[in-house]
């Protein structure tokens, strides 16, 4: 018995450690800083780090429309200690755009938690000769030239969301890609493009203060918080009123079940903080906690849904 005893104990401390956290965790974000997903994981990083006992820090790893980061995650250590918080449209439309990629993203990465979703807002450069969406469009139709339109990157759902916008419009535009939406929303800004569609976490501060001036918003609802005035896409009748950026957390494929769960119950706390909570609101988005089986699901549905928007267009990257 005593021996028995002993030998438990001194296995102790490794299921632990097989359980648990020992060093510092990351985040790897796969766009540039100051998007949608910058911007979560910053928000979220403190409380995490009081949860799981450990340093965690944001590694912003961007290229290939978010390829290059989820990559990364996908082939490292299945030890929960590299986590990847992306837009989920950069998975779901992947299998589509490409002919071969260098991992399947829904076996070798493992569905943690569907953190929020913040709908889209369509705004233009100030300097733009339309004020609402009828002038918008208008402008459009009559000089296409002049309106570029800012996106995420090719296949990202902000490049096919404004493709069918462009589609309904009846107006040839020409899409710009940037390396992620916080370049593309600067890119308007500074008034090198005149037209962006983004996640409202990441550019609701420059609708608010003038550097951008807001269109329309997707969604169920109009946003607070001073943007009361934008109509949504259901109301003028454009397609995709249900668009927008829902940001989710994966991490290698293999990783152990108790881990997985480990991290979910840690994202579902930091969400649920008051503070988190009132700043993501503040930005428009919506806490959409969906645990790992869920999302995994989720994750299916969506391939299949935008692989049919990516086929129907005939966009690929080779």
């Amino acid at each position: 018995m005593q021996r028995r005893t002993i030998l438990a104990a001194l296995a102790m401390p490794a299921v632990a450690r097989a359980q648990g956290f020992d060093h510092s965790i990351r985040i790897v974000v796969p766009f540039a800083p100051g998007g949608t997903s910058d911007i979560l994981a910053r928000i979220l990083a403190p409380s995490l780090s009081r949860q799981l006992g450990q340093q965690v820090v944001v590694e912003n790893r961007s290229g290939a429309a978010g390829m290059l980061g989820a990559d990364l995650v996908a082939k490292g250590a299945p030890d929960g200690h590299t986590l990847l918080l992306i837009d989920t449209s950069a998975l779901v439309t992947a299998p589509s755009l490409y002919a071969r990629l260098p991992f399947d993203p829904l076996n070798d990465l493992a569905a943690v938690n569907l953190l929020i979703f913040a709908p889209y807002i369509l705004a233009v450069n100030p300097a733009l000769p339309a004020s609402n969406a009828a002038e918008l469009v208008a402008l459009a139709r009559a000089r296409p030239a002049a309106v570029n339109f800012a996106h995420a990157g090719v296949g990202a759902a902000t490049h096919l969301g404004g493709l069918l916008l462009a589609q309904h419009w009846g107006a040839d535009l020409t899409l710009v890609p940037y390396r992620g939406g916080a370049a593309s929303v600067a890119a308007v800004a500074g008034g090198e493009a005149q037209l962006v569609i983004n996640g409202a976490t990441a550019t609701a501060p420059f609708v608010r203060d003038g550097r951008l001036r807001g269109i329309a918003v997707t969604g169920p609802h109009r946003l607070g918080q001073g943007l009361e005035n934008l109509p949504t896409f259901a109301e003028l009748g454009w397609p995709g009123p249900d668009a927008g950026t829902f940001q989710g957390v994966l991490v290698a494929g293999r990783t152990p079940p108790a881990l997985v769960a480990r991290l979910d119950e840690a994202f579902r706390t930091a969400l649920a903080e008051p503070d988190n909570a009132r700043r993501m609101g503040d930005l428009g988005a919506e806490i959409r906690s969906m645990g790992p089986a869920p999302f995994r699901a989720w994750l299916a549905a969506e391939t299949e849904n935008w692989g049919r928007v990516v086929r129907a267009n005939h966009i690929r990257l080779d």
